[in-house]
């Protein structure tokens, strides 16, 4: 994308929802067509982003190598590893081939053709995957086994211990099996996504011809199946892969047959949603088609384990229309998401030290017992709330559970993207509901992978009498607000919540997040039009105190940038720091670039995804980035703006990527008051920090661990800790 595109700052201030006096510098930056030039001359200036997604995932892959944090831990994050690629081959994988298969291959902006891409994927993932099972073999299980936790094969138990197996076989797994025949009256069975499957192959001794089965492994047992008691600490387990109990008893499913092979494998198949909503009179019913058709889309991977023969690997292949590129032959045992089970054990040794988050200083009545009054913190001062370092229950939580429960509370109105199974929200909403208050719930049912749970809660709201609404057309609804409307003696008030993430209790424990919850008249009067917008027929794409996409995320950013660039000329302080999961956007690249040579310093902190390339001659010699992975994941968005002096921080959902700028109602607020820029700048310090341990990236596009004296989470916690001692 040409920069020469990016508007003029000095016109942007009303259709960006940028203030006016936010551009107060001399004279307005306009870019030279010459640094313009400059920029775009680098033609190999962006980083591949499905390659730089893998790099993302060899980061994970590093954490569960890292001798230094605690072995469930680690065994955990090889699960979290596997999850991540199964996502990564069920999205982004079958996207490219279904691009490819429809004629529309077009270069991405890294240069690269999706069959190249594809080629690279295929090569880098194979590296990456043996690697995995060579750490799962080779080292996490041996360390396990020094701590009495021992992952063993079927041929590593006693006696007693394969009697017990039969007896659980008998019991509890053969029941649940049906084994599947393959032969002219029974055509190749359809194999489900992600399932963990044995082909077998058996003989029959009067004629003495070969066949073959498949046994799928049920998946409502035990990934690992405990080989008696491990007691309440976790010592003493042993865990056998429930396959291997399956594979040592099919003699009782095939009576009367010899059984020769029996091999794992796992197919992974495109799971991505394409609901056309212009031809879908009901988006919710197109929904749920379109969910049934994901079961039976096409295979993208084939996993199976190294021992398995050529023979039934050809027939595999043959019959799941598989290449040989997308076969992945590894050592056993397929698919350790099961290891999630294991790193739960109750071994706190072998864990991360006990966290539990505490109420923000604002919102604790350190003199009352009485539960949190958000209404009443949030009319003394902004409260910007830091998950999960600060409690989601005594904030966000008790924020919409307070607004169902008070008679002066007129109106709930709240965008939910993703939430927990049992969500106390939902439920506060319900009873909001049901005692007369309106309630309007903005439900995005195209959440990937959580579409049937959504659709559940839709369902269940509407028969509480809220009013449900599924969003624009076109686009999926992923801000992240709530507003409530209270009745005060002064008159009515807003109070509004802006968070970089979904309201979801469980993973508000899990992933780190911003929130600012807020009276301000402005913010309130903006988010009141938003909401109005998603719900109804107009169309104000103009906002005072919000960036909204998919109208002024991108341009406002730029402009933004471009602002930093005039500070910097009239020897301002000036400097830009973006925090968010992806960095792929090539325009907001581009004028990050533009500002690099400029003389502006430009830091980036980014999770997952980044297309661009920091650290190139005349390019981007300003430029650094780094990525911090944790206990935590790492979900907020920021951006920090120098400002010549006066610096600005925003926060909100949107990340850098066209998705987000383009196909998604996003918003980013600007952070109001002093005290809550101040807690961002620490924040950012910290992250920034030369002793604090990252992952820096060079540009070539590896990156590379530090190992710094201080982690960023472990710091956070402490210092968490030190402020509860004090108020305690």
């Amino acid at each position: 994308m040409s920069l020469e595109m990016v508007p003029d700052p000095s016109s942007q201030a009303s259709s960006t929802g940028v203030p006016d006096e936010s551009y107060d510098v001399d004279v307005p930056y306009v870019p030279d067509p010459e640094l313009v030039a400059a920029v775009e001359k680098f033609d190999d200036r962006f980083l591949d982003r499905e390659l730089s997604w893998l790099r993302f995932n060899q980061r994970v892959l590093e954490l569960a190598e890292d001798e230094h944090l605690p072995l469930l831990e680690r065994a955990r994050f090889l699960a979290i590893f596997t999850s991540n690629l199964d996502e990564f081959f069920m999205v982004r994988v079958a996207g490219l081939k279904r691009r490819i298969a429809a004629g529309l291959a077009v270069r991405a902006a890294s240069g690269l053709m999706p069959r190249e891409v594809l080629e690279q994927i295929w090569t880098t993932t194979r590296e990456l995957s043996e690697r995995q099972a060579r750490l799962f073999r080779d080292t996490i299980v041996p360390s396990l086994a020094e701590h009495e936790i021992e992952l063993v094969r079927w041929d590593d138990l006693d006696p007693e211990e394969q009697k017990s197996c039969k007896k659980l076989f008998k019991n509890r797994i053969f029941p649940v099996l049906t084994p599947l025949a393959v032969d002219p009256a029974h055509p190749f069975p359809y194999i489900s996504g992600l399932s963990l499957n044995l082909a077998v192959v058996i003989r029959n001794p009067q004629t003495g011809k070969e066949l073959f089965a498949r046994v799928k492994v049920p998946p409502i047992f035990d990934r690992f199946v405990p080989l008696g008691s491990p007691g309440g600490s976790g010592r003493g387990a042993r865990f056998v892969p429930l396959e291997d109990v399956i594979g040592a008893h099919l003699k009782r499913l095939f009576p009367g047959m010899e059984v020769l092979e029996a091999h794992t494998f796992r197919v992974t198949r495109n799971e991505d949603l394409e609901v056309e909503e212009d031809d879908a009179e009901n988006l919710l019913a197109a929904l749920e088609k379109e969910l049934l058709r994901r079961r039976f889309g096409p295979p993208v991977r084939l996993e199976v384990e190294e021992s398995i023969s050529d023979s039934v690997l050809e027939l595999l292949k043959e019959e799941l229309d598989v290449s040989d590129e997308e076969v992945f032959r590894l050592p056993g045992p397929l698919d350790l998401r099961g290891l999630h089970g294991i790193a739960d054990l109750n071994h706190e040794v072998l864990k991360y030290p006990a966290f539990v988050p505490t109420t923000h200083a604002r919102l604790a009545e350190v003199e009352s017992s009485a539960p949190v009054d958000v209404f009443k913190a949030a009319r003394r001062h902004d409260v910007l709330l830091h998950h999960p370092y600060d409690s989601f229950a005594t904030s966000v939580q008790r924020f919409i559970e307070q607004a169902a429960a008070d008679p002066h509370v007129l109106a709930i109105k709240q965008t939910l993207y993703r939430t927990s199974g049992d969500s106390p929200i939902i439920d506060a909403l319900i009873d909001a509901a049901e005692v007369g208050k309106q309630v309007l719930v903005i439900v995005e049912i195209k959440a990937r992978f959580d579409e049937s749970a959504n659709i559940r809660w839709a369902r269940k709201l509407e028969q509480a009498g809220c009013h449900v609404v599924y969003g624009l057309v076109g686009l999926k609804t992923h801000c992240k607000l709530a507003m409530v409307v209270r009745d005060e003696p002064e008159g009515i008030r807003r109070y509004t919540h802006i968070g970089t993430g979904n309201y979801n209790s469980k993973t508000a424990r899990l992933y780190e997040d911003l929130g600012l919850i807020t009276t301000d008249e402005a913010i309130g009067e903006d988010v009141a039009h938003l909401f109005n917008n998603l719900s109804g027929w107009s169309r104000n794409a103009s906002y005072d105190e919000l960036l909204v996409a998919p109208d002024s995320v991108r341009s406002g950013l730029v402009a933004q940038i471009h602002r930093e660039i005039a500070h910097h000329a009239a020897g301002r302080p000036s400097g830009i720091r973006l925090k968010a999961n992806s960095v792929v956007d090539e325009a907001v690249i581009d004028a990050l670039y533009l500002a690099s040579q400029e003389g502006v310093r430009v830091e980036l902190l980014v999770r997952g995804i980044c297309a661009l390339r920091p650290g190139v001659p005349g390019l981007s010699e300003n430029i650094t980035v780094r990525s911090v992975l944790g206990r935590f994941l790492e979900h907020s968005r920021i951006f920090w703006f120098d400002n010549g002096g006066e610096p600005q921080a925003w926060i909100g959902s949107a990340d850098m990527m066209h998705r987000n700028l383009d196909r998604r109602v996003e918003v980013l607020v600007r952070l109001p008051h002093p005290d809550s820029v101040e807690e961002v700048r620490e924040l950012l310090d910290l992250a920034f920090a030369p002793t604090t341990d990252a992952w820096e990236l060079g540009s070539s596009g590896d990156w590379h661990r530090t190992h710094g004296e201080e982690h960023l989470q472990e710091s956070l916690i402490e210092r968490q800790r030190r402020r509860r001692t004090t108020a305690g």
